[in-house]
């Protein structure tokens, strides 16, 4: 058996949703994390958060049991700065939209920080819960002048105990309405992240790991990495089922446990006890027993390579029915679930 640790140097791992979700770590996450170092696989921890130092996620992460330096967290704050320096001349001017962690990394990669728009020679923005109007006026100002600009990333949204709220990339939407510009950008689903977390590790064989499939998994795609998808956090069967080929990955699991377990049985497509087979009407048909995620990756087998997207999922058997319930895809007796896009 050859399992992804035998394949792989370095984790890319996400942080909420495939670590740990809010205060506590995912069940398993710690002693996988643990178990790959021990094996002699490093987990690199990225993350699309631009608003903490490096120091503090490190911080987070040890405090919940992981083994974590700042030498091994990836941030896009960091990967955003290092766009910047590539491009501008050293000490060159740059405006922050952002907290002062991301202004430390600017100055880090040898520029400098300024409050003046007109000697501005780039605009870097990255999630503040202290952005406001007029500081987004003075990036206007400087990006209407020339200024180069880097979104750490273009999240809509950032999860809170509140629920869902605005996130950096509903504040780059403000300047890309008043300026009809667009960013480069640093954190996943751009490649630039993933790509800096490789040269600084100097991995030949990274594998992302991550809960999303908008951001970690068409991310890793997007560089040129492998990729495994855990159902952990913000993507679930359904997203998978329907995803386009630029967001399906390589390997799918149910959580990190997976790491250790044969690489070939989590490829999507995989035998299984399941058996999936189109049906006249275009849906898709789910018979057999096993492991449910076993049944998620026969599902997507047989959907993908008959060109995907939207689907009806039903049972044959009770088993399949139960199955389809736990992955959130099917109904009751006879049941299906329109899967979509």
């Amino acid at each position: 058996m050859t399992d992804l640790l035998d394949m792989h140097d370095v984790l890319l791992a996400d942080l909420d949703g495939t670590l740990y979700r809010g205060p506590a770590a995912v069940p398993g996450a710690v002693e996988a994390v643990r178990g790959a170092a021990e094996r002699g696989v490093r987990t690199v921890y990225v993350t699309n958060n631009a608003s903490r130092r490096p120091a503090d996620v490190a911080q987070h992460l040890a405090d919940l049991g992981f083994p974590a330096t700042t030498d091994d967290v990836a941030t896009s704050s960091q990967a955003a700065a290092s766009m910047l320096a590539g491009r501008l001349p050293a000490g060159a001017p740059v405006l922050v939209v952002g907290t002062e962690a991301l202004g430390r990394e600017v100055t880090l990669a040898g520029l400098t920080v300024t409050d003046d728009p007109a000697e501005a020679a780039a605009v870097v923005q990255g999630h503040s819960p202290d952005t406001g109007w007029r500081l987004l006026a003075d990036a206007s100002v400087a990006l209407r002048a020339g200024a180069v600009w880097v979104a750490c990333n273009l999240d809509p949204t950032l999860p809170t105990e509140r629920g869902p709220l605005p996130g950096n990339g509903s504040m780059v939407a403000v300047l890309r309405t008043a300026t009809g510009l667009e960013p480069l950008v640093a954190g996943k689903p751009a490649p630039a992240l993933l790509i800096d977390a490789v040269r600084r590790t100097g991995a030949e064989r990274a594998l992302v790991v991550g809960d999303r499939l908008d951001t970690d998994i068409e991310g890793g795609r997007a560089a040129g990495l492998a990729t495994l998808l855990v159902l952990t956090g913000v993507s679930g069967a359904a997203d998978l089922l329907a995803a386009p080929p630029e967001l399906r990955p390589d390997y799918v699991a149910a959580d990190l446990g997976s790491l250790t377990a044969d690489a070939a049985e989590l490829v999507p497509g995989a035998p299984s006890g399941w058996t999936a087979e189109t049906t006249g009407d275009g849906a898709l048909r789910l018979s057999g027993t096993g492991d449910p995620v076993g049944a998620l990756r026969t599902l997507c087998g047989v959907h993908w390579a008959a060109g995907g997207g939207p689907v009806d999922v039903t049972a044959d058997g009770a088993d399949a029915e139960r199955t389809l319930k736990d992955l959130g895809l099917g109904g009751g007796p006879g049941g299906s679930a329109t899967v979509a896009s």
